[in-house]
């Protein structure tokens, strides 16, 4: 059973969400706001958040910025902006996917499902990658290079990661838009580039 935490003051719309995910076996629980919403993120320790940005107390990107300062739970924006720079935005800020309104409940399911394959999981033998002075805990998402722990963005963490463990294999944009920002069809590279640009400044 996934834990989901729906922030989306759409009455309809939350109600829905809720109807049919719950109907399909998940634990959900809902906010009809942004500051309900990250109290119930902090009780509620969700799996996923499904975080609308038009919300009437504080700005969903906002909303998601505070998330990210206490907590690295996956968070699919839901939102009528359809357009590149409003998902850019919500891509860095520490969205791990993006879906247009309006959408069914089967498309919003296969997107947890999604996201959540991609989420690190404990025990496993593989927790720790090194790569010279480079150390990657994939559990704790920690990292250090030469024994100095680097601070890196959830995004950034993910891109370090994904090129981290092909190293020596060559990455395209495209590979790297699949796999941290689950954006098979490009439209939103210029992100990559950036976030490219940073990590160069580790000099590892």
């Amino acid at each position: 059973m996934t834990r989901i935490l729906i922030v989306e003051d759409d009455l309809s719309i939350r109600n829905a969400l809720r109807r049919g995910l719950t109907e399909r076996g998940e634990a959900v629980a809902v906010a009809g706001d942004g500051m309900s919403g990250l109290s119930l993120a902090l009780q509620e320790d969700p799996d996923i958040v499904l975080l609308d940005l038009g919300l009437p107390d504080i700005d969903g990107l906002r909303v998601l910025s505070m998330l990210r300062g206490v907590s690295d739970v996956p968070v699919i924006v839901i939102t009528a902006q359809d357009d590149d720079r409003t998902t850019i935005k919500a891509l860095d800020a520490g969205a791990d996917d993006y879906v247009v309104k309006p959408f069914g409940t089967e498309q919003v399911a296969a997107r947890i499902r999604a996201v959540l394959r991609r989420a690190p999981r404990a025990g496993t033998e593989d927790d720790i990658l090194q790569l010279g002075g480079l150390t990657i805990n994939s559990r704790t998402r920690e990292v250090s290079c030469d024994g100095e722990p680097l601070v890196l963005t959830r995004k950034e963490f993910d891109l370090l990661f994904l090129l981290a463990s092909r190293a020596g294999d060559v990455v395209t944009k495209r590979e790297m838009l699949a796999e941290v920002w689950q954006q098979p069809f490009g439209g939103a590279d210029r992100t990559v580039d950036v976030h490219l640009s940073w990590l160069s400044l580790i000099h590892i």
